[in-house]
């Protein structure tokens, strides 16, 4: 270890090469960030508020907009504080906190969007057993085994680095903590941590699409046995915002974590990763919402009851 200078901290580049539009892509930055924590809780509190809203689906609907806010805070916070400082550095301890919280968080993230398509599937390939299969506790016991399995499977990696050995340079070229990105400047042998980590992207990433697609797999098997069009199409309606969140979640993530070569592409991992972590959470409210009558009709209703006073919307 003579050889090597021991790094204690990191210098997140994050997009320094844009020096005269740091203002502008913090404000955007921003703007989006609030857009997102508005629309989250505004569905949150739409869910609570109203008690045609009290069901499975948008319980689970509501945890996921709950660990969009906080996956995404996890590193907006640290990138809009870079985009305005010249002093970037970030030590290791608080580097791999910030990457234990966000890979945690988007492997809960995973979870609670394969638990909403078996909610789906569920719902429409056996609807009246459904209320008994998907009762509150079974709930509450799926949306809890979201976040532990989450927070439990990256302990093991966290721990696994913080006895690793760190060498200079210490320039990441990304604006959070990437897993990949930290192995780079370990001196040792890092091919079992890698393989750690690829085992974990392919567990969470791929196995929960896989079972998502064999749960729409069945869900179209019993929609085009449905004898009416309109309940085809009332079907389909329900699964559409979750198809589109799906799309775009994994696609993304698929493009980062599990695609051979990912780590000769730093700047459009960069890129990606930014929509994925900023601009994806931010549109998932508004999917949601235009897609969905039901959580339409109760904005209308709870604000009409806020802001007109109607007594009618209160019944």
């Amino acid at each position: 270890m003579g050889n090597y200078s021991i790094v204690r901290e990191f210098v997140l580049l994050g997009f320094s090469y844009l020096h005269e539009f740091q203002v502008l892509l913090f404000a955007l930055i921003l703007l989006i960030y609030v857009l997102m924590l508005l629309g989250n809780l505004a569905i949150i509190s739409f869910i609570c508020l109203d008690s045609r809203l009290h069901s499975p689906m948008y319980f689970f609907l509501c945890n996921f907009s709950l660990m969009e806010m906080v996956v995404t805070s996890t590193v907006v916070h640290r990138m809009l504080a870079d985009l305005l400082s010249t002093h970037k550095t970030m030590s290791l301890a608080k580097c791999l906190t910030q990457s234990f919280f966000y890979f945690s968080l988007g492997s809960a993230n995973f979870l609670i969007l394969m638990v909403m398509a078996f909610d789906r599937s569920v719902a429409i390939c056996h609807p009246l057993h459904y209320p008994t299969i998907t009762n509150g506790p079974v709930c509450v016991k799926l949306v809890v085994a979201c976040w532990v399995v989450g927070f439990l499977s990256i302990v093991s990696p966290t721990l696994q680095k913080t006895r690793l050995w760190f060498c200079g340079p210490n320039i990441i070229g990304h604006y959070f903590c990437d897993s990949a990105s930290l192995l780079k400047f370990v001196c040792s042998d890092t091919r079992h941590i890698e393989h750690v980590d690829l085992f974990l992207s392919l567990l969470f990433v791929l196995t929960t699409m896989l079972l998502i697609i064999l749960s729409y797999v069945l869900i179209v098997a019993a929609v085009l046995h449905i004898p009416s069009s309109s309940g085809c199409q009332k079907a389909f309606s329900t699964c559409a915002s979750h198809l589109t969140v799906v799309v775009l979640g994994y696609g993304s993530a698929i493009f980062i974590y599990v695609r051979p070569g990912k780590g000769h592409s730093t700047y459009l991992n960069k890129v990606v990763a930014l929509v994925t972590a900023v601009v994806t959470p931010s549109l998932n409210p508004f999917i949601f919402t235009f897609r969905n009558e039901k959580v339409k009709e109760v904005i209308e209703v709870v604000t009409k009851r806020i802001f007109l006073g109607d007594p009618a919307a209160c019944r």
